[in-house]
């Protein structure tokens, strides 16, 4: 793991004895928009932009299930890192289920960053949404980039599906706060916690925000009822690697998903929607955390289980219709 400063590539971890301990990520800084009409400056085009993704990275993981989900494979191209970082950080490979960068001919991800932005200084995350066009890095944010792949490119896809519905706004964007501080970046703040109190505070957290969800899922098949919508798949890919990954390498031990009744459920519900199982790389997710995190696993040995089986049956068919209003 890595960053630039000025263009120039530094190894180095997060320095959490900055932050008495405790992992805050950084902002992403590329931020604009590919609107319907043009108007942000970057025009919905077939063919015009390029994903750079990483299949073991949950926020990565968001966008490739949103490309898959809307069918927009052949209108939106993507390349896949290397699961394993180098001592460059992200890097293109000829590995199993890696595809390299055929757009700029990056060895390493960070060179897409400084095309777009020669003095550029920060970490260098995926996935980074590419503009063929300008040549240049459209949004690094993945958030924003599932928003854009769900409403903007209907016009290039026959699946109108809206997975964040005016109506409901208020009630996703309440909830998916509550899921990205507590869960989605929550797992991260234990692994990477610098001491014994912020990693305890950080598990505590993650584990009352995981009985809530799971009390919350005894009264409904989805987050806000019946329907799934963004913040089902914005809390899907955390859960995926739950067990795999965050219990052992992760410190987050109290509970494994699988000791959760809805949750398991749930999580195997949401895996089974069409097209979303082949988008789940669990080797990768596992050789991506074990072997790239040297630091806490020094051993460089990647378990051989836990034995996950996704596509077993759940039994969320069991909720009837209902619209849920809750709020966090």
């Amino acid at each position: 793991m890595g960053y630039l400063i000025k263009g120039e590539w530094h190894e180095g971890w997060y320095d959490t004895s900055k932050t008495a301990g405790e992992f805050v990520r950084a902002e992403s800084q590329f931020r604009g928009s590919i609107t319907a009409d043009g108007s942000s400056g970057f025009r919905v085009e077939p063919g015009r932009y390029h994903l750079y993704v990483s299949l073991a990275c949950p926020w990565a993981h968001r966008t490739i299930i949103y490309r898959r989900l809307k069918q927009l494979e052949d209108v939106i191209s993507m390349s896949v890192v290397d699961p394993v970082m180098s001592d460059q950080g992200w890097t293109f490979t000829d590995g199993e289920s890696c595809i390299p960068d055929t757009v700029n001919g990056a060895t390493y991800l960070h060179q897409v960053y400084t095309r777009a932005l020669p003095d550029y200084s920060g970490r260098v995350t995926v996935p980074v949404l590419w503009d063929k066009q300008t040549r240049t890095i459209v949004n690094n944010e993945s958030s924003e980039i599932i928003r854009m792949l769900n409403g903007e490119f209907n016009a290039f896809t026959g699946v109108k599906t809206e997975f964040y519905p005016v109506a409901r706004r208020k009630e996703i964007d309440a909830i998916n706060a509550f899921v990205y501080e507590r869960i989605n970046n929550g797992v991260y703040k234990a692994g990477f916690a610098g001491s014994q109190l912020v990693y305890e505070s950080a598990v505590k957290r993650l584990f009352d925000a995981l009985d809530e969800i799971e009390a919350r899922l005894d009264r409904t098949r989805y987050l806000l009822g019946d329907s799934i919508t963004e913040a089902d798949w914005r809390l899907l890919p955390t859960l995926l690697r739950f067990d795999a990954v965050y219990v052992t390498h992760f410190k987050c031990n109290l509970k494994r998903i699988e000791d959760y009744p809805n949750l398991s459920h749930y999580v195997r519900d949401l895996y089974q929607q069409p097209g979303v199982a082949g988008t789940v790389n669990l080797d990768h997710i596992k050789w991506h955390y074990f072997l790239s995190h040297r630091h806490l696993n020094p051993s460089g040995i990647v378990p051989l289980g836990p034995l996950l089986d996704f596509s077993r049956a759940h039994d969320r068919n069991r909720f009837a219709r209902q619209v849920v209003r809750e709020t966090f």
